[in-house]
């Protein structure tokens, strides 16, 4: 991956951004995609990106990545200035004791844990139990509810304090690759468009979508108001190469043997088969999925969007989701943006897109 990318993904995971509390995040992709194409923020913090293309008669097409991640928020700090939280997204319970956390307060960054009592003290019928989130704390290193109440406040959000992480050959580890890898995609889209010799018969509309682990919003919104014939939802994808994940309900799914593309009511077929045609004549490996229901993503909300959307989907197999060690391939984000970018080149036939 090139230097510049990398480090552009570095900086977006390691912004913060739980459902709601986008800007950070958003701030480090315009500034990043602001360099290849026109850029604008809505009133919901969706940021979209914009670079026209050539010919008449142009398609309109909208890539989305989402970038909020999931994480908590402070509902309560008790007498002796422990902080009670929130889940903002879908937080497994059973990985969060332990953690370290960062609270992002007005005035900076607080270092916190989540604690529990010692394994010694606990009951044998407890050991085994799940601890519910309502019942967790972070411990701050406050003494007393004033202490704590100087350096954070209600609402504020918190996250994981984990950061992008190399692991041996081009695997990477961190928090929030659901679904920055995504919007990494998208804006390595829009460079790859914007250095292009020629550009593609499409306009082409970058999207960085907010709240998406709380109800698919941002992709409602700027749907909308962007209103595409054709929508590429970029996510990330379940990967089963790891024990504990069964191929016969997820498919056979490996990091490092190119994105994911899949087929069912989310897709729409002449996008599937350019998306898969593309891949051959260009060489990138991609891997074959079947979705018999709703993919859960942005595209479930771009396809209803006004009176319809061409959808499909490019998805990045992932590990660990939803969780701070999140674990993916550097080289199936690169042939996912180069894939797509490739396929723009083939969409002029605008009566194509209707099944029939």
């Amino acid at each position: 991956m090139r230097d510049a990318s990398f480090e552009f993904l570095k900086n977006l995971v390691a912004a913060p951004s739980p459902s709601g509390y986008e800007q950070p995040a958003q701030r480090v992709f315009r500034d990043y995609v602001g360099q290849f194409a026109e850029t604008s923020t809505d009133v919901l913090g969706n940021v979209i990106s914009f670079i026209p293309g050539s010919g008449d008669n142009r398609l309109k097409v909208m890539l989305v990545g989402h970038c909020d991640e999931i994480g908590f928020q402070v509902k309560y700090i008790d007498d002796n200035g422990f902080i009670w939280f929130g889940a903002v997204g879908g937080v497994d319970p059973h990985i969060t004791i332990g953690q370290r956390v960062v609270i992002h307060s007005a005035g900076g960054a607080v270092t916190g844990v989540i604690g529990r009592k010692p394994i010694h003290l606990l009951e044998t019928k407890d050991r085994d139990s799940i601890i519910k989130l309502d019942n967790q704390y972070i411990d701050i290193g406050a003494a007393s509810r004033k202490e704590a109440e100087d350096l954070v406040r209600m609402g504020d959000p918190i996250t994981f304090a984990a950061e992008l992480t190399p692991l041996h050959g081009d695997r990477v580890a961190s928090r929030g690759f659901d679904d920055k890898a995504g919007c990494f995609v998208v804006a390595e889209v829009m460079r790859l468009i914007a250095e292009a010799g020629e550009k593609p018969p499409v306009d082409l509309y970058g999207v960085s979508s907010v709240q998406e682990e709380v109800g698919l919003r941002g992709g409602k919104t700027s749907s909308y108001s962007v209103d595409p014939d054709v929508g590429i939802c970029v996510e990330v994808f379940f990967s089963s190469d790891q024990p504990d994940v069964d191929k016969k309900l997820n498919g056979e799914i490996s990091l490092g043997k190119g994105p994911v593309i899949p087929r069912g009511m989310n897709i729409n077929p002449f996008l599937f088969d350019l998306l898969t045609a593309t891949a051959g004549r260009e060489e990138i490996p991609v891997q074959l999925i079947g979705l018999p229901r709703a993919s859960g993503t942005d595209a479930n909300v771009m396809q209803v969007s006004r009176s319809g959307v061409a959808t499909a989907l490019v998805n990045l197999p992932l590990r660990y989701m939803h969780s701070p060690v999140e674990v993916l391939s550097l080289s199936d984000l690169e042939q996912a943006a180069k894939l797509i970018a490739a396929a723009l080149y083939g969409l002029t036939d605008r009566e194509a897109l209707i099944p029939c």
